[in-house]
């Protein structure tokens, strides 16, 4: 029989598993393939599963035999098939915003700094009317590229994620149509006070883990300290002016010392700590509104879409 990788994650008791092949339970009955069950226990010694099937029986069997319910179902009622627009496709066409973010549009790069290319693509419209549906981001076609559908990006902006926003506002733009003008014409629109607490809560998460890493290792990873620090100042200037700036400026080289290790963990924290008071201060007289304009982007992405049909199925 097949053995599972020794990387593959094991399969919780209770999990909902198919029977990929005809076998036999534990006393040697037939079991038909497609049977359901659930994961009852797991033996290392022979590394495989006991599942206790529908009818209440019990059959050992190993990883490769069983499929997980949901997707066993997922795959037969919509298949296999190749996705309702290719990926390589979707980004080459249309893609309608991509810029640099990163070290490079922090003012914090350095000699061997990767060049981190972050866009938006419209999917065309049809294309969300098949079962398989565009996919929501891609990878590539650069080793440090990445991309959003316009719809999911607009989801995670309004909600203030900090890497969405740095994407929007960034200072090197290297693909720019007309519809990516208009997605740029709304950043007003995501930017709220919820910034307060993604940033502030995102980095304070952070740093609970880099504290972990302190008492383990010694040491954190200096770099992740030095942009969690970066966020905050990033969040400080938005909350006070109603504007995202991402060049670092006057605190490149303290931030470049942070970086390189030179910076003794205790000034790292104080300024920290100070920073997080300073965000303190300024969500209670921000320029910004509370919420998004989460209606602006509605209607600016129900536009999006209705271009996107044929001509022909236009109203």
């Amino acid at each position: 029989m097949s053995r599972k990788p020794a990387s593959a994650p094991r399969l919780p008791a209770g999990t909902q598993v198919v029977l990929r092949q005809t076998a036999a339970d534990t006393e040697g009955v037939r079991v038909q393939r497609g049977a359901t069950g659930r994961v009852v226990g797991y033996d290392e010694t022979d590394d495989d599963y006991l599942v206790q099937l529908a009818d209440g029986r019990r059959l050992r069997s190993t990883r490769g035999q069983l499929a997980l319910r949901k997707a066993h179902q997922q795959t037969a009622a919509v298949g296999t098939g190749p996705p309702a627009v290719d990926g390589t496709d979707l980004l080459a066409r249309h893609t309608v915003y991509a810029a640099v973010v990163g070290s490079r549009a922090f003012g914090l790069d350095t000699e061997g700094s990767d060049t981190d290319i972050r866009g938006v693509y419209v999917a065309p419209t049809p294309a969300f009317w098949s079962l398989t549906k565009p996919p929501s981001h891609l990878e590539g076609p650069g080793p440090d590229q990445f991309s959003w559908e316009v719809e999911r990006f607009c989801e995670l902006a309004l909600k203030a994620n900090p890497n969405l926003l740095e994407v929007l506002h960034s200072g090197i733009v290297l693909t720019l149509t007309p519809i990516g003008e208009e997605l740029l014409a709304l950043r007003p629109a995501f930017l709220s006070q919820l910034a307060y607490q993604t940033y502030s809560g995102y980095v304070l998460s952070q740093f609970k883990k880099i504290e972990a890493d302190l008492r383990q290792y010694g040491q954190p990873r200096w770099k992740h300290v030095m942009h969690l620090l970066r966020l905050l100042l990033s969040a400080g200037d938005l909350l006070r002016h109603g504007r995202l700036t991402l060049d670092v400026g006057a605190h490149r080289d303290r931030l470049l010392a942070v970086r390189r290790g030179e910076v003794a963990w205790s000034a790292v924290e104080s300024w920290r700590l100070a920073l997080h008071a300073e965000l303190d201060e300024a969500i209670s007289r921000t320029p910004l509104p509370a919420a998004p304009d989460t209606a602006r982007v509605d209607a600016w992405l129900q536009s999006v879409r209705a271009r996107g049909l044929p001509a022909g199925a236009r109203s």
